[in-house]
């Protein structure tokens, strides 16, 4: 019984490693805010950036993430465009879009430049508000300590 139950599990992790190898997991919600092709090109610039993508690594072609997601051609297309102008994947020519080769510098950068572009206008916002530095860097200290919902 025991060697049966350890061939289920193997048969199992091998069924997940190949669907994760083939297929693209993402989570899009059509109750954002955020459209469709800036949830998929978040998503899969967080998986690059972490790692999770590894450089040269191929991306579902535009039909097959379109029909994976349950979205249209044109949505998985503006992400891909998206994440090709950003210098995170690239195109290659009858072949399909790969991750790019990015050091671990490059990420960390890419990352920050990110983090700054989102947070400018929250922060200036905050200011305008009537809030100091003080006060706006115990919003930050408060997120990271988990009193502020994330």
């Amino acid at each position: 019984m025991l060697k049966k139950w350890a061939m289920d599990i193997d048969i199992q992790l091998y069924i997940a490693y190949m669907y994760s190898k083939y297929a693209m997991l993402l989570h899009l919600s059509d109750l954002s805010s955020e459209p469709l092709h800036a949830q998929i090109s978040r998503q899969i610039r967080a998986k690059i950036l972490v790692g999770d993508l590894p450089e040269e690594t191929a991306l579902p072609s535009i039909r097959k993430m379109a029909r994976e997601q349950k979205v249209s051609v044109t949505t998985v297309q503006r992400a891909y465009e998206d994440l090709d102008k950003e210098g995170l994947i690239n195109s290659k020519r009858g072949k399909g879009f790969f991750v790019a080769g990015l050091s671990n510098k490059e990420k960390s950068s890419m990352a920050l430049d990110r983090l700054k572009d989102k947070l400018g206008p929250v922060i200036t916002d905050a200011i305008e508000a009537g809030l100091d530095e003080r006060q706006v860097a115990e919003v930050v200290q408060d997120f990271f300590n988990g009193k502020v919902r994330k």
